[in-house]
């Protein structure tokens, strides 16, 4: 396709429209990196939940279960069960920490059950973290809900509640994608090398049908590997399709340019057991898989869809800015993608021995 002339630099030069557009990509780019790998999370998925179950095994009596993220050196956030007054341990709590996560388990009891009971979360208030819920009743329903600093506590309900579910879920996948930053930077190269329109469209769907499939045959137990492999994997992803945009930019088509689409349906399949891993410390509330999973996933899209709308709406602003930025610019977003791509996998690669 022959550029459009639209105007001129003050050096003469002609401004067209390919020009603007990866000028465009160039400052957008820019920015959204500076964003995500200017924040806390930049060695991807560092925000980790605190989880709490609660699972009756008779009338009035429930094993409990508190996993805390660490904070390095056998720390653990400050962040305690609290039971109402009348609700007794029939053991005391044992602790162990594995992955920078402390695990305790004990049993209590309450005269009538937890019913109406109101438990909170000490601590909490003072974090920046969630707690995931799920508690179990006999009859194998379940009841799921998520506390933040701002709401540490939560009702014990009678009966299951379909929409907790669903809100649950879908808030979990929404933050999940939004802090997985390593998920973020794969699909902003994807965006790169599509320049957006309907190649992106279609990658991104062939995306999201391949992550959905491996999403749910991890967490229902049909597919296994271990977290380090797929954790490298997924960070080579990211390298590959850099590698791509500089080929492309080079003038050379690779098959990432030709067919997004394959390229992201093949590496999708991993990043839906990473998100597995995120899904599967929540754990499937009993009695709501099938929610618990959609809602899970159509979280995950809203958080991409987000994260899209935030990128092309910065590439639109500049575009009607007009700034015609040097051609060496459109190399700095593949460049920085590819190299802390690269550093996370040479770490996670590392991790396979300590694994």
């Amino acid at each position: 396709m022959t550029p459009v002339c639209i105007g001129w630099d003050e050096k003469g030069a002609a401004i067209t429209q390919r020009s603007l557009l990866g000028s465009a990509l160039a400052a957008c780019s820019s920015v959204i990196l500076f964003l995500l790998l200017g924040c806390p999370s930049v060695f991807a998925h560092e925000m980790r939940p605190a989880y709490l179950e609660l699972r009756e095994t008779k009338a009035e009596t429930y094993e409990v279960l508190l996993k805390v993220p660490g904070r390095g050196d056998n720390l653990r956030l400050g962040l305690y069960v609290e039971f109402p007054s009348d609700c007794k341990n029939l053991t005391e709590p044992r602790g162990l920490m594995i992955n920078n996560a402390l695990t305790e388990r004990w049993s209590v009891q309450r005269p009538g059950g937890l019913n109406g009971a109101t438990i909170s979360i000490a601590g909490l208030t003072a974090t920046m973290t969630d707690v995931l819920v799920r508690l179990e009743r006999l009859d194998g329903t379940a009841q799921v809900t998520r506390l933040t600093p701002s709401a540490p506590s939560f009702m014990v309900e009678a009966a299951p509640n379909v929409l907790e579910v669903a809100h649950t879920y879908t808030v979990l996948g929404v933050e999940h994608i939004l802090t997985g930053i390593d998920h973020l930077l794969f699909v902003l190269a994807l965006l790169i090398l599509t320049r957006g329109g309907w190649r992106l469209v279609k990658t991104v769907t062939a995306f999201t049908i391949s992550h959905s499939i491996t999403l749910t045959a991890a967490t229902l137990g049909w597919v296994h590997l271990p977290p380090p492999p797929v954790e490298a994997v997924i960070a080579l992803s990211i390298v590959f399709v850099a590698a791509e945009i500089l080929r492309q930019q080079k003038g050379v088509e690779g098959i990432t340019a030709r067919a997004p689409w394959l390229v992201a349906f093949s590496f999708g399949l991993m990043h839906g057991l990473g998100f597995a891993g995120g899904l599967s410390e929540a754990g499937l509330p009993v009695g709501h898989i099938p929610s618990a999973l959609l809602f899970f996933s159509l979280g995950v899209e809203i958080g991409h869809f987000l994260f899209i709308g935030i990128v092309l709406g910065l590439m639109a602003l500049t575009r009607r800015a007009r700034i015609p930025w040097p051609q060496w610019a459109e190399r700095i977003p593949p460049y920085a993608i590819g190299s802390v791509a690269m550093f996370w996998v040479i770490q996670r690669t590392i991790s396979f021995f300590t694994f």
